[in-house]
């Protein structure tokens, strides 16, 4: 049960680390111009994998939305919603641990 726990949280950390990653691309390029103009903005395309018995979530892709600009406010949002994800995730990974800490001693005693 524990595993699963840590599994989940690992997961989902993971996830949400790369949904940061590819805002912060979309950030740091939203000025940038390349050959064929403007940058197009990359969306995290993300899909359940059939994995050990459980599903995992996994980084598909990402699509690239040519039919807009990179909005500043928009991937500042998408960043706080992953860093929040992010969080919570870490919070269930630490309940993970203090949970096998304390099945550990209890078996001690």
């Amino acid at each position: 049960m524990t595993s699963d726990l840590f599994s989940v949280a690992a997961n989902g950390m993971d996830a949400q680390r790369a949904a940061l990653d590819i805002a912060a691309r979309n950030v740091a390029a939203a000025e940038a111009a390349g050959p064929k103009g403007s940058y197009a903005r990359l969306i995290p395309q993300f899909h359940l994998v059939d994995r050990g018995g459980g599903r995992e979530i996994a980084l598909a892709g990402t699509v690239i939305d040519r039919s807009a600009h990179v909005d500043l406010l928009t991937e500042m949002v998408t960043v706080l919603s992953a860093s929040r994800a992010f969080e919570a995730n870490a919070s269930v990974f630490d309940l993970a641990k203090r949970l096998a800490e304390r099945t550990i001693d209890l078996e001690r005693s």
